[in-house]
Order: structure tokens, then sequence, then C-alpha cells
């Protein structure tokens, strides 16, 4: 039944092809052309490129690119709405301009991009995401996380369809080296001094995998300026203790943003032989609050955050909003080595009291 239920919603969905892409003219926008927020992506992606877009088909090259895209003012949460055959920026994500980037011109963007404070964001899509999707949704929660950085977005090759979870996760296995090479790259660029590296559903599961391989290559210094937060973690439980056993404690406590009512979770571990996913987990539980410590990350209940694909999978896009909140514990500071433990995200957009410590207010609410 919950596979029926993901096939249905996926199947409902309407989903944009490569077209999406192509830079809209001010002669063919609907109403006012500079309507709209305008924000800047950079992308990195190992799809082959296909057409206007990229496929599934996994390249040994990576391919840079920035967007300038409109960000419509009349917007309904976390939902997106493609430009159509009359694009409308009142309503409507439309890209404004697109340029292929040399890797040294990649690298230079990004330090010329770096928030005040020397931060540059990157996000890594799940399962079942297009290329174009993953660039519209990178958008979307840098706007609503009022980042001040230009986001970058890592895009491995998916299949973007709902019957490739398996293939999917080869892809991933596939795409590690190249995320942990894109880190690096980012660590050296001028002005960077911290990566917040957000992988959701089966990109969490990969930027993990990245982390391990530059702990294997005793890459500290790139560590060492890292901020992982998984958002919905497509990973086997014992497969994600296994990976910390080897990543070892990180300057900056991991963050895992879960929901213990995510049907899409449920699924994965339907398919896994009924294997528990670490998106899923209930913090309520003693045996979790004890293993937050123990393992020393952060869990962060959202279940209290509505998403916007009727599965519960994709509460992060909702909790974008609230972003700069998730940043410390403890006022204007970095988040430190001893904030771990279990917590809950309310509706409200606050850190309420876990059943064993009580949380207080979050970084930069004020911002």
């Amino acid at each position: 039944m919950p596979l029926a239920i993901c096939v249905i919603v996926s199947g409902c969905a309407t989903r944009p092809d490569a077209g999406v892409l192509q830079p809209v003219a001010d002669s063919t926008l609907v109403g006012k052309p500079s309507v709209g927020e305008r924000i800047r992506v950079l992308t990195a992606t190992n799809r082959q490129p296909e057409g206007k877009g990229f496929s599934a088909t996994p390249s040994d090259n990576t391919t840079y690119e920035a967007y300038d895209i409109t960000v419509p003012p009349d917007r309904k949460g976390a939902e997106i709405a493609y430009a159509s055959h009359r694009p409308d920026p009142q309503r409507q994500y439309i890209v404004r301009r697109r340029a292929e980037l040399s890797e040294a011109q990649f690298e230079t963007a990004v330090g010329q991009s770096a928030s005040s404070d020397g931060t540059v964001g990157v996000f890594v899509h799940g399962y079942n995401y297009s290329y174009q999707e993953a660039l519209f949704r990178t958008a979307q929660v840098a706007v609503d996380a009022n980042v001040g950085a230009v986001p970058v977005l890592f895009s491995w090759p998916s299949a973007a369809s709902v019957t490739g979870y398996v293939a999917d996760r080869d892809a991933v296995l596939y795409s590690r080296r190249r995320l942990d090479a894109l880190l690096d790259d980012l660590s050296s660029a001028r002005n960077v001094k911290r990566i917040v590296l957000f992988g959701h559903s089966m990109g969490a599961f990969l930027a993990m995998e990245a982390v391990r391989e530059l702990k294997l290559q005793h890459r500290q210094d790139v560590l060492d300026k890292l901020e992982v937060i998984l958002a919905s973690p497509d990973i086997d439980v014992d497969v994600f203790r296994s990976q910390l056993r080897e990543i070892g404690a990180m300057k900056t406590p991991i963050t895992l943003l879960v929901a213990r009512t995510d049907r899409a979770l449920q699924v994965s571990s339907l398919i896994a032989n009924d294997r528990a996913r670490i998106g899923r987990l209930d913090i309520d539980d003693p045996v979790i609050q004890a293993a937050a410590r123990e393992e020393h990350v952060r869990v962060i209940d959202i279940t209290a955050i509505d998403g916007t694909d009727g599965l519960g999978h994709d509460r992060f896009a909702s909790l974008a909003r609230f972003g700069s909140k998730l940043r410390s514990f403890d006022g204007d500071k970095k988040a430190s080595a001893g904030d771990v433990g279990a917590y809950v995200f309310d509706a409200a957009g606050a850190l309420v009291s876990s059943p064993f410590r009580l949380a207080g207010s979050l970084s930069r609410a004020g911002q």
C-alpha cells in the first residue's frame, strides 16, 4: 500500500522537461518582467549533457553552470510552479540567464559569492529528481532560507523515476568521488571558510559517503570547514553508524532532520527488507536519545512541519524559511562540539525542549 501511494502521488505531479532551463526573454513574459526576487544558482553535475538539459547517464566529467532565476512573489509555500508556454513571473520560477562555466570560473564565482562570514551552501538532491527539478528546488530553499550567498547545487545522475530506486542507489555510489572533489575545490576557493553540506533523502547518503571519502584521504582541512545537515536521510541505521565510526567526531556535529511519519522512507524500508532508515527515527525513544549523544550527532524532529508531496518526505523545503535558525544553538556563536542530543522543531519554527534537555532559542533568529 505505501508503494502504491508513492506511485500515485508521483504520477499525478506535473514534471518539467529540460525546456524550463532555457532563459526567457523580457518580451515573452506575462506582466512585468522585473517581478520576483532574482537569485543566482551555481551548479556542478556529473550527468551526461542531453539536448537542452542533462540525462540520467553518468558522465566522466563534471559540468559547471550558472543560472539567474526569478522567484515569484505569489507562490504557495514550498510548491514550485514551472515556466509554461506563457511564462508568468508573478507565479512561476523562471530562468533569466544561463551560462556554462569552466572549473576555474566556477571556483572564482564561488569565492566571489560566499556570504560575509565566508559560508557557502551545497545542496545534494535526493532520489527521483531531474536536474531541472533540483535546480529550482535549490533556488526555492535558498530564497526562503535567506542564505545570504549564492547556493551551489550538486546534481548526480538520478533516473528521475519512481521505479528507479536501485539505479539511483548505484548512481550515488558512482558519484561520491565527484562530490568529495567538489568539496575539496570549494574548500580551497578564495573567501570560503565554511561549507554547509545539505543532503536530502538519498542525497544524504551521498553526502555521508563523500565525507567518509575525505576522511579516508586524511583531508581534515576540508572536514573542519564542513557543517553537514541531512534531511530525511535515506540511510540504513547500521550503515549510518558504520559511516560515523569511520568519519569520527566532526568539528561541527552532524545534524539529522527526521520525521517519524515520513511515508517515502517507510517504502524505502520495505524495499530494504524492513530495515530501519535514519530519517524515521523517533526521538521520544530513550535509546535514540542516548545514541544521539553517543554518536555525537544532533537529531531534530521536524514532524510538525508540513510537506508538499503528500508523503511527508519534502518537509525540508517548507522548513527552509526557518533555515537560519538551524546554524547554532548558542546565540551568535557557531555550533559547537557540545551541541548534541535530540530536539523537536515545532510548526511555528521554534526549537522546543527535548525530553532530556532544554534547547532554548536558535541562532540568528532575528536575521
